[in-house]
């Protein structure tokens, strides 16, 4: 390459290193320390060494793949080709030799702001320094047909000039492998095992220390293009596409999907971001919706709660269906829908807890040494060793989400009536067994509420498939293991003392996955044990406004160390004051938990309201659900109580863009003023009966 300094081939480090990285984690001090003699090396040591908040991160992705960005240029986590590959910048979770792709200015005063192109995960920073302003646009195009993976940067001067500094550090399978680096066709190489990149740069690149890197300027209406490309190593290197071709496309095909949102609601743009975010973390080839793009982002740093959650969760089913279809996007919901069929059908009696993207089922768990974790949050886990537990709970999801499928109208629903036929056959055996409940517990396994009231809920969808559909199957068996399952949980999961149900038979705590009780119609929502529940959780479960799973000091769960705030939990119990007539408190939760998303509209899984930051995998497609499903919640409020047993697929599919309500008048600074008096909804009697206490 022009004005290149350094050979012609690099090659990987010797073994020792390979052993170094393995050796106790307590070495890692000595070896940034050795490194720190490098002063290239050290430029980005002293900035990706300390892990940085959860929030200050912004993703991008393909619909295969994705990655994360720091908002101060550096991309610390990528995997590709697929969500589940092992990441090649995992940065992340370790520091600056486990690989990143820095992009920055010079200038370390640099005032950096950033956004989303509207409509799109394309992202764009600015960068203002003494000198200048320059902007960097971050995208991952679609993959092109030959099975290339690409991502693209763009650096553009808008006024003056900006001096940049770029820096590549390439390591394969999770940070552990040290490339063989190459340069030829005016592009540079790395190799190892069965990935390779090539790194296309408008600057010519400098090799050192395993690293490429460029200090360059730009200029008032410069564009610098740079592209990662990956392809698998036995084959020949794709050929190059135009960045700014790939750009406009990009941009093009996420404006489109933008425009088929149905949600004309107030909360319109934070709906919207959420939606874009479930679809950018939609494996495109087969449907499935991974829970996050991460791994081991701990729910409490320095803890050991720590997972990989990379795979598509079952009972992410029925809520994301409500979800997609409630906002107009049926495809994708019928996709949704087909993966769903695929992963678990020809075993309903091995029904998983999750699958992998394209259905697999063997997701076995390790433990990753050489990485430090986040904030030196051990272990990082690849897999998940809750694949293999039984989890109740999902029955109920699986078999909901297809009565709600068929209520939307989606085609060839009929195909599915002998799987799910089948599904409930076996779960007349299983729900009296005990399971590890919804939270994937690694303690004993106990005869969780939540999980037994979702069991009645896949009965009670089954037989509401069949009469309402005209469909064949043991109705009166069904109808029986139904009231025999309510009659249960009323008799052993309800404590007439504290007038509440309970996490567990026989415990004396609650968890807020009983919130779902009054949501799904196993209760109606002025029952008096409802409103006990729901009086409970409020006492024990909401701390600083927010709603915690369950206390994890008890031990159920099996794990030491606690956890933040469940963000999920917080929206469903904003559904759930929608339901009490609440609508004021309801809409106070939800403009609450809005405010926690970063300045992009991003949640992770959990929140710590004392540290006022993120914590867990990001962004977290459970969280964003539930923010879809709240704001529908409130939109219908006025006009009947959104139920899950309401709902079950009735949402209309918006067809033609009703008006957006105009805003209300508000302060100087754009705040919305004070909230004209509601009046209470219109409530809509459940389905479920009330038996005698």
């Amino acid at each position: 390459m022009p004005g290149a300094s350094a050979p012609a081939i690099r090659f990987c480090p010797s073994a020792r290193r390979a052993i170094i990285w393995r050796e106790p984690l307590a070495r890692a001090g000595t070896l940034a320390g050795l490194a720190k003699n490098r002063k290239q090396h050290s430029r980005s040591t002293s900035r990706l060494q300390a892990s940085r908040p959860i929030g200050e991160y912004a993703l991008i992705g393909s619909t295969h793949s994705s990655a994360l960005v720091h908002r101060g240029g550096d991309i610390e986590w990528l995997c590709l080709p697929r969500f589940d590959s092992a990441a090649m910048f995992a940065s992340l979770l370790g520091d600056e030799r486990n690989g990143h792709w820095s992009m920055r200015a010079r200038d370390r005063k640099a005032r950096i702001s950033r956004r989303y192109l509207p409509g799109t995960v394309v992202l764009e920073t600015t960068i203002r320094t003494a000198t200048g302003v320059a902007l960097v646009t971050d995208f991952m195009p679609r993959p092109a047909i030959d099975g290339t993976h690409e991502v693209v940067r763009i650096v553009r001067g808008l006024r003056g000039t900006v001096g940049m500094h770029t820096e590549f550090r390439i390591r394969f399978n999770y940070g552990e492998w040290c490339p063989w680096m190459e340069r030829r066709d005016g592009a540079v190489f790395a190799t190892a095992g069965p990935d390779s990149v090539r790194i296309s740069s408008g600057v010519p690149l400098v090799n050192e220390n395993f690293a490429s890197f460029a200090d360059f300027d730009v200029s008032a209406g410069q564009s610098i293009a740079f592209s990662l490309d990956w392809f698998p190593s036995h084959l020949k290197p794709p050929v190059t596409r135009d960045a700014n071709a790939l750009l406009a496309r990009t941009v093009a095909e996420w404006s489109a999907w933008t425009e088929r949102c149905g949600y004309f609601g107030e909360f319109r743009e934070p709906v919207m971001r959420s939606l874009l975010t479930l679809k950018a973390l939609t494996y495109e080839p087969t449907g499935g919706i991974v829970a996050a793009p991460t791994t081991s982002l701990p729910e409490l740093p320095g803890g050991e709660r720590n997972w990989d959650y990379r795979f598509c969760w079952l009972r992410d089913a029925a809520l994301t269906l409500y979800a997609l279809i409630g906002s107009g996007y049926v495809e994708e919901a019928s996709a949704w829908r087909w993966w769903l069929m695929r992963a678990v059908g020809g075993s309903p009696e091995e029904l998983q807890v999750m699958y992998g993207l394209h259905g697999e089922r063997s997701l076995t768990e390790l433990e990753l040494g050489w990485l430090r974790g986040y904030e030196d949050s051990r272990p990082v886990r690849i897999g998940n060793g809750a694949h293999d537990q039984r989890q109740l709970d999902v029955y109920g999801s699986v078999i909901a989400a297809f009565h709600a499928a068929r209520k939307a109208g989606l085609a060839d629903m009929d195909k599915l009536w002998p799987l799910e036929r089948a599904i409930a056959k076996q779960l007349l055996e299983l729900w009296r067994e005990p399971d590890c409940s919804l939270w994937e517990v690694r303690g004993e396994p106990r005869h969780f509420v939540h999980s037994k009231i979702m069991c009645w809920l896949a009965f009670d969808r089954v037989i509401a498939s069949a009469t309402e559909f005209g469909l064949e199957g043991p109705i009166d068996l069904w109808r029986a293991a139904r009231d025999e399952i309510h009659a249960e949980v009323c008799a052993r999961g309800y404590d007439a003392a504290s007038n509440s149900f309970v996490q567990f038979y026989g415990a004396d705590t609650v968890d807020a996955a009983l919130l779902w009780m009054p949501l799904i119609g196993f209760l109606p929502i002025h029952d008096e044990r409802v409103q006990g529940t729901v009086a409970r959780v409020e006492k024990e479960l909401v701390f600083h406004g927010l709603v915690y799973r369950y206390r994890t000091e008890t031990g159920v769960d099996g794990l030491g160390g606690g956890e933040g705030a469940f963000l999920a939990c917080s929206f469903w119990l904003a559904n759930v004051y929608v339901a009490m007539g609440k609508v004021r408190k309801a809409r106070a939760l939800f403009r609450r938990l809005l405010a926690l998303g970063n300045d992009l509209g991003l949640f992770a899984e959990e929140y710590d309201p004392v540290a006022q930051r993120q914590l867990g995998n990001f962004p977290q497609a459970f969280s964003h659900i539930g923010l879809i499903n709240s704001a529908h919640a409130l939109a219908s409020a006025a006009g009947g109580v959104w139920e899950l047993a309401d709902l079950d697929g009735k949402a209309s599919v918006v067809k033609k863009k009703r008006k957006i309500a105009p805003k209300r008048a508000g302060t100087a600074e754009g705040r919305p003023g004070p909230e004209p008096e509601e009046k209470a909804p219109v409530r809509k009697r459940s389905r479920a009966r009330t038996p005698a206490r």
